[in-house]
């Protein structure tokens, strides 16, 4: 249990550990070893860090924690996807979820309580907002799925090879801490993942995408949803602030500083029954893209009980999909992983506690 007078290390960056431990009069590579400890072993307690002092381990017992958000929930999916619910401590519990494949495990991670976007067909949206989570919670999440899949060395079978932030919230409205984590998921002494392994969704915040270009380098996915501002405009509310020409315009300048998005971008669309899924609007969206240089994931859309939005039939999924795949796009029509556990895209929710009525996206970007 964290306590007011430790230090939670989870909630610190390889850079922001190096300092910690030169503020306490040890040298810097310290940092190096915990960080191996915490997310290469998995071992919070300091006693057993043999490579540290005596000294050192009973000092950083007393001033010291490594505490992750407690796993209080696991569902397993016929499919093998496994969705676990985390207490944060003060009545709010997020979800995290792995998917596994022949290739990969990629764990998908939340980055706030709720989500203040409100995209209308998302359940995760439908349940509120209360805050952003600390560096803590989100890299806490992957720690605690480490803990139930296996820590590893070997860079060529890590237990979770993949972490994408498409779970509850919009990762750039939480930018600082987010960083932080990718810095963490990233760092060679830490769960060393590559940069193309690492992906950040984002519903359409350009400026901070704009802020991103050449300070972060991971991939990027832009959830769109809609091939026009007027039907956009009403799927997701954010469109009304940034629309799809200034949100596409940001991704352009992001993938110029880019390296691990290989030069394009995830286009992400749900396909709504009759709501933006037909051959007509399939064509728009190949005018619009054509000059973006991507790849596009169909997610026929995964129904719950907070939407009345229907996943359209597999015709309809079809027959967008070819117009795309004519028009020489990449394109994914994405399996759905999860639902029987409410755990596929747009159907996490958590518990979302004090909910705030008011966002002020300005003040956030800012």
């Amino acid at each position: 249990m964290v306590t007011a007078s430790k230090v939670n290390l989870l909630n610190l960056s390889p850079f922001e550990l190096g300092e910690f431990f030169t503020s306490i009069g040890e040298k810097s590579f310290r940092s190096q070893q915990l960080l191996r400890w915490m997310y290469q072993f998995g071992e919070t307690d300091f006693s057993k860090m043999s490579n540290l002092r005596k000294d050192l381990r009973e000092r950083l017992s007393e001033i010291c924690c490594i505490c992750a958000p407690e796993i209080i929930k696991e569902e397993k999916a016929s499919d093998g996807t496994t969705k676990w619910a985390l207490d944060l401590g003060d009545g709010q519990v997020v979800e995290t979820v792995l998917i596994p494949e022949d290739d990969r495990n990629t764990l998908c991670i939340s980055t706030q309580v709720g989500c203040p976007i409100k995209c209308v067909f998302c359940r995760t949206g439908a349940q509120g907002f209360n805050r952003n989570l600390k560096v803590s919670e989100i890299i806490g999440q992957v720690f605690c799925a480490s803990t139930r899949v296996g820590f590893s060395l070997n860079q060529e079978q890590k237990p979770i090879s993949n972490v994408v932030m498409m779970g509850m919230g919009e990762p750039l409205l939480n930018l600082e801490n987010v960083k932080k984590v990718c810095e963490i998921l990233l760092s060679d002494y830490a769960f060393a993942l590559s940069k193309r392994r690492v992906t950040i969704s984002t519903s359409g915040v350009a400026p901070v995408i704009n802020k991103l270009a050449g300070n972060l380098d991971v991939a990027l996915a832009l959830s769109l949803h809609a091939p026009d501002d007027a039907l956009r405009n009403k799927l997701v509310p954010l469109n009304n602030k940034y629309g799809i020409a200034e949100v596409l315009d940001a991704v352009r300048n992001y993938l110029d500083k880019s390296n691990a998005n290989c030069g394009r971008v995830t286009i992400e669309y749900v396909l709504l029954d009759h709501v933006n899924d037909s051959v007509e609007q399939a064509n728009m969206l190949c005018r619009l893209l054509k000059t973006i240089p991507c790849k596009i994931n169909l997610i026929p859309f995964n129904e719950h009980e907070d939407s009345e939005f229907k996943t359209p039939s597999r015709a309809r999924i079809d027959k967008f999909y070819k117009v795309l795949f004519d028009a020489g796009f990449t394109v994914i029509k994405r399996t759905t992983r999860g639902d029987e556990i409410s755990a596929a895209c747009g159907q996490l929710a958590g518990q979302v506690k004090n909910k705030l009525v008011n966002f002020n996206i300005e003040h956030r970007v800012e």
